[in-house]
């Protein structure tokens, strides 16, 4: 079975537009519905639901009753249990802390606008969640507000709600 990858019964693949990478594995009672494309060596836990136009790199972790719409995990993301990552990038070995929600759309239902260097972009997006740089980890029952763009190697502790806007690399988000 080297390199094979493991789809165990119970795992739902809607749509023929799936990939799924060698030595992955996708458990029971995970939801697929693609276009979808998932990298080698990644898993994709119990509960998991990924859908619309997802990709998940290598070694990636889509945890129990984690939800992915849109969405792209470089190689090493991990988002261990109960995460929503919604129309959102998360860059390489990033680590969701259980319960964050990476929220994509304003409360207020008008586009996404991003903030950087004290200047505002509109998106035109009604729904755009967040980008999250290399190696940024993000503690448990964290939520990020639609726009927050985030640097490589940052830390949000938990329990925090991260403002729209743009954190440079290393940041410390309290």
């Amino acid at each position: 079975l080297k390199g094979a990858s493991i789809i165990y019964e119970g795992a739902i693949l809607l749509d023929n537009n799936i990939y799924i990478g060698e030595g992955s594995v996708i458990e029971p009672g995970a939801l697929i519905k693609g276009p979808v494309i998932i990298g080698n060596n990644t898993e994709v836990r119990q509960g998991a639901y990924i859908r619309g136009y997802s990709i998940v790199g290598d070694g990636c972790v889509v945890g129990h009753t984690t939800e992915m719409k849109n969405a792209i995990m470089l190689n090493g993301a991990k988002a261990g249990h109960f995460a929503y990552i919604g129309d959102s990038l998360l860059g390489n070995n990033v680590n969701l802390g259980a319960g964050t929600k990476l929220a994509n759309f304003r409360f207020d239902g008008k586009d996404v606008i991003l903030k950087i260097d004290g200047e505002s972009y509109n998106t035109g997006l009604r729904k755009f969640g967040a980008i999250l740089g290399d190696g940024v980890q993000i503690g448990c029952n964290t939520v990020t507000n639609p726009g927050a763009i985030i640097g490589k190697n940052s830390k949000v502790f938990p329990n925090t709600t991260v403002q729209p806007g743009f954190y440079p690399d290393s940041s410390k988000i309290l």
